[in-house]
């Protein structure tokens, strides 16, 4: 039986995923504390606002490459032999 061995000094448990909406939302922050810090004319304050976009725009590519299923195509997944599901080669 596998027991848990404890955490090494100044160490703390691994955090959870972040999900792309926190990673948006943290990155934004980021964005606005180096524009404030640094003027938005600087280096640090562009590149952080790229890193929004690039964010923001794999959120976009997430959201088109896994549509929602409709309630049809949940039932014709989970009743394949049901009548209103069979694909018929013409």
């Amino acid at each position: 039986m596998p027991t848990s061995t404890p955490l090494p000094p100044n160490t703390t448990a691994p955090e959870a995923p972040k999900t792309i909406e926190q990673a948006i939302h943290e990155a934004i922050a980021a964005a606005r504390a180096a524009c404030a810090a640094e003027g938005p004319t600087s280096t640090n304050c562009a590149v952080a606002w790229d890193i929004v976009e690039e964010l923001q725009a794999e959120r976009s590519h997430q959201a088109v490459a896994h549509p929602p299923q409709s309630s049809f195509e949940r039932y014709c997944e989970e009743n394949p032999e049901a009548d209103e599901c069979r694909i018929y080669d013409v």
